[in-house]
């Protein structure tokens, strides 16, 4: 919802204002709420006014969020200090636009609220589904304005610096011509290859090699665990339906298709919303049409890819409708569709469809040959569902109470299986989930010698571990490693001859005789490259940076060299230069590259500005190391 009111309350100031606000919800929100309870002791001062531990706590929760909860390895106090800078800006910066009695308009906060895109159904404002949104978040409904109030009015502070710059033509030129600079050359590349290859290794090399380098020789601790899997569709394959009971649901069915049913449909969904937007869903849907197109299966497809994981399990089957059942862009679409055709991207309220016209009202019904499989499968599923979870229970109580696999196995009919040896890196499978890895790892299992918790794997299956059989962290013998260790001693003499030849092309380069003698012993030859520019893709990218590094030539060309990660000794001649030129780009590249550069300048502009407000601030903290 923050977001929704950033996009319609600040246009291009979001461009601007990079993570300035990331916790106004926090900030009032979670004050609102708390503020009548309990008095939490504040952690800093802007100018007289405090912010709170609850404030901070709320904010740097929010900050987690927004790195996708997970930050393992991070600092908790340098988060805590990010989190309390943040706060600190956004109150110097609120506190300026209130002494300078700036103001916001009820009509102006209202537009904006109806505007939201969170507070509509179908485009149109509805106010109910508005307050109980503001709700779930902790606001109520003068909170919820007075902080977008506050929100608008430090939106107004930054729009300044975002509106006030400007880029002349001479600016423009100057970008043009160093971003548009084109550059001709030629290289030669020495590669590592078979020079060494008369030179043998010897086992005294090779001793030193592994005496030298133990540690990449190590090999981590490992397990090997027994394990039982809970499985619905094992649980699924138990089960019988009787013939007479899928009759009957089929005459069901087929009674209530011919009463009301016109047409039945399949869909492939792309979902919009969290990292994927409409213009990205397009675009997958257009590749899902070129599969189509070449011949493969819809439900196939639709399993795949659709973000409709229930239909999906159907091969992407919505069900039927009579015109009104689904939404109106889907039911447009199928106006237009002959039986078995498959539409272009359709989009909808929830992202882009594939639709497929199955059935329609001219169709017969299918036969029970052809539904049974599937009625089998709906009439098993709330049978199957009870079931799982019955023995989910016994399972979890089981792999506490008991001291192996084996009782597990025989009251619940699990096989006991066992696993491959695998580190904390190195499992793949089900043995590559960390909630496995950390289970099998843990205290309890390694040390204890019990049974895991039961380990949700899925919605579908569910794991008990026990370990068979631990080895500790180890160097590998000798014979095991050797075979590495001489791929590893020929390839650095590959490298090093290679360098050396290199060097000595690189020390005759300006003797042609010389230069032209050597390349033909060695069968190499120059490779020449014209009107190459920074942003290409031809070139190797650490030969492109070495090349637009180099000084323009003067009256010869220059030359430079240069190691590559593979180990490539590669020379370099740069031979001219051609700036860019404005009149060579297109008006739109041109406003786009302006557009770019005043935001820039307004970014840049607008942290000095900020930086000037936190220096002239009175700014009182009590977290330790304090560095803002």
């Amino acid at each position: 919802m923050l977001q929704n009111i950033r996009d319609n309350s600040q246009g291009v100031i979001a461009k601007v204002i990079v993570g300035f606000i990331i916790a106004i919800f926090a900030l009032f929100g979670v004050e609102s709420i708390i503020g009548g309870f309990i008095t939490s002791p504040p952690v800093a001062e802007v100018n007289g006014e405090e912010i709170t531990e609850a404030q901070l706590q709320a904010n740097t929760q929010n900050l987690i969020g927004t790195l996708g909860g997970n930050i393992d390895g991070l600092d908790q106090d340098l988060i805590e200090q990010i989190s309390l800078n943040q706060l600190i800006e956004e109150v110097v910066m609120r506190q300026l636009a209130q002494g300078a009695s700036m103001s916001v308009s009820s009509d102006r906060i209202d537009r904006s609220i109806i505007q939201t895109p969170t507070f509509q159904i179908n485009g149109v404002f509805d106010p109910d589904l508005a307050v109980r949104t503001m709700t779930s978040q902790g606001f109520s409904v003068p909170i919820y304005r007075e902080t977008l109030r506050k929100q608008m009015l430090m939106a107004q502070v930054a729009n300044a610096f975002a509106s006030s710059n400007f880029v002349t033509n001479a600016e423009l030129d100057r970008l043009v011509k160093l971003s548009s600079q084109t550059r001709d050359l030629r290289y030669l590349s020495v590669t590592m290859g078979t020079r060494t290859l008369d030179t043998p290794i010897s086992e005294n090399q090779i001793q030193g090699y592994y005496d030298e380098n133990q540690n990449l020789f190590e090999e981590d601790a490992s397990v090997i665990v027994n394990y039982v899997l809970l499985d619905k569709n094992i649980i699924s394959d138990e089960i019988a339906v009787a013939e007479d009971v899928l009759l009957a649901k089929y005459e069901e069915d087929r009674s209530a298709f011919e009463g009301s049913s016109e047409k039945r449909a399949s869909h492939i969904l792309f979902e919009v919303g969290g990292d994927l937007d409409e213009a990205q869903a397009l675009e997958l849907a257009q590749s899902a049409i070129a599969r189509l197109a070449n011949g493969e299966e819809f439900g196939v497809v639709a399993r795949e890819l659709s973000s409709d994981t229930a239909s999906a399990e159907e091969d992407g089957d919505i069900g039927f409708t009579d015109g009104s059942a689904f939404p109106p862009e889907l039911e447009e679409a199928l106006e237009g569709l002959s039986l078995d055709e498959i539409s272009g991207p359709v989009v909808s309220d929830f992202g882009v469809h594939l639709v497929k016209l199955t059935e329609d009202n001219d169709n017969v019904y299918q036969t029970f040959d052809e539904l049974s499989t599937r009625l089998e499968r709906e009439l098993k599923s709330a049978e199957v569902e009870l079931l799982f979870a019955e023995r989910l229970a016994d399972l979890s109580n089981l792999a506490f109470e008991t001291a192996d696999l084996t009782q597990i196995s025989e009251e619940l009919g699990l096989t006991i299986l066992k696993s491959q040896a695998f580190s904390r890196d190195s499992g793949s499978g089900l043995f590559s989930t960390q909630e496995v890895v950390d289970a099998a790892f843990s205290e309890a299992v390694l040390s204890d010698g019990n049974n895991s918790d039961a380990l949700e794997l899925s919605d579908s299956q569910v794991m008990v571990l026990r370990l068979e059989q631990f080895s500790e962290e180890s160097v590998l013998p000798l014979e095991d490693v050797t075979g590495e260790i001489s791929v590893n001693i020929r390839t650095d003499m590959e490298r090093k001859a290679a360098t050396a030849l290199g060097e000595s092309l690189y020390a005759v380069v300006d003797n042609e005789v010389q230069l032209n003698q050597l390349l033909a012993e060695n069968q190499l030859e120059w490779v020449v490259a014209d009107a190459v520019d920074r942003n290409g893709f031809s070139l190797n990218r650490q030969i492109l940076q070495e090349v637009f590094s180099m000084p323009e030539p003067a009256a010869a060309p220059e030359r430079s060299n240069l190691t590559l990660d593979n180990g490539t000794f590669v020379i370099v001649e740069l031979n001219q230069v051609t700036e860019g030129s404005i009149d060579s780009i297109p008006e739109e590249q041109r406003d786009s590259m302006t557009d770019r550069m005043l935001s820039d300048l307004g970014n840049s502009d607008f942290q000095a500005f900020l930086g000037n407000l936190r220096e002239s601030a009175d700014i009182q903290s009590s977290l330790a190391d304090e560095n803002f």
